[in-house]
């Protein structure tokens, strides 16, 4: 049985942050702990593959810059990924151990998928990073899935002021925005009031949860809402909350 314990500082999720140095490239380190920053605390920072190669050596700066953990795993066998294996022992160890609420899982390999789906039976938040090459199954087994290559070129552009749409050349092989504008649809004829109207972050959320790889980033955007008005399918309207604070958006589907 997995121990429960409570969340550290707030509401905060703990995350083990896992890396899979085979099949990752240290210019993306920086950006996927940004990235989970958003979502939690990196609690656990390990990364792991053979350290005695040679075309593991540039990771070096990399790991101190960022107090991450090496892990040395020997390849005991030709053809064998002995990598995975430690990443999956360590992460069974660490989800018995009761210290973090959720993983972050770095790897474009499918061989993680089902661990994925073993540490969300047992109640974690698991979030995938990968490259564009990652496999349907992996992504699918995720709570979501972050790209790799989205995340870097947000992060280049971050300091770039205005917020438009990428050309399709830029955009990574992904669920389609075609299959998007539907499963829109589908969500607010589902969900919505009486009047048709639907909260926007209820789309937001059930967007990923179909859609696990869902990031508006994905599609040239920084924020949902600009990204919807993009698909010219949805009436937007802005209401004040009582106190005259928060401001809650709904849309609904144009007759």
């Amino acid at each position: 049985m997995v121990n429960k314990v409570e969340k550290g500082n707030g509401t905060d999720k703990r995350f083990a942050v896992l890396i899979d140095a085979d099949n990752v490239s240290e210019k993306y380190i920086k950006c996927l702990l940004d990235e989970i920053s958003n979502d939690g605390i990196a609690t656990y920072k390990r990364i792991y593959g053979d350290w005695t190669k040679p075309n593991l050596a540039s990771w070096k700066s990399c790991l101190l810059d960022n107090s991450i953990s090496p892990i040395q795993q020997y390849g005991y066998t030709t053809g064998k990924n002995a990598t995975d294996s430690a990443m999956i022992i360590d992460a069974m160890d660490i989800l018995y151990s009761g210290n973090v609420e959720g993983f972050c899982i770095v790897s474009s390999d499918s061989d993680f998928t089902r661990l994925a789906s073993r540490l969300r039976e047992s109640g974690m938040y698991v979030v995938g990073m990968g490259e564009k090459k990652t496999p349907t199954p992996f992504i699918a087994a995720c709570n979501k899935f972050k790209y790799l290559e989205v995340l870097a070129k947000n992060a280049e552009s971050a300091s770039a002021a205005p917020q438009q749409a990428s050309s399709t050349a830029d955009i990574p092989e992904m669920t389609s925005l075609k299959t998007i504008r539907q499963t829109i649809l589908t969500i607010v004829d589902e969900v919505s009031d009486e009047d048709q109207w639907v909260n926007i972050g209820e789309i937001g959320s059930l967007l990923l949860k179909r859609h696990p790889d869902f990031d508006v980033r994905n599609y040239g955007y920084k924020k949902l809402t600009p990204f919807l008005k993009s698909l010219n399918i949805l009436d937007i309207k802005s209401n004040k909350s009582s106190d005259g604070n928060s401001r809650f958006v709904y849309v609904k589907a144009r007759s």
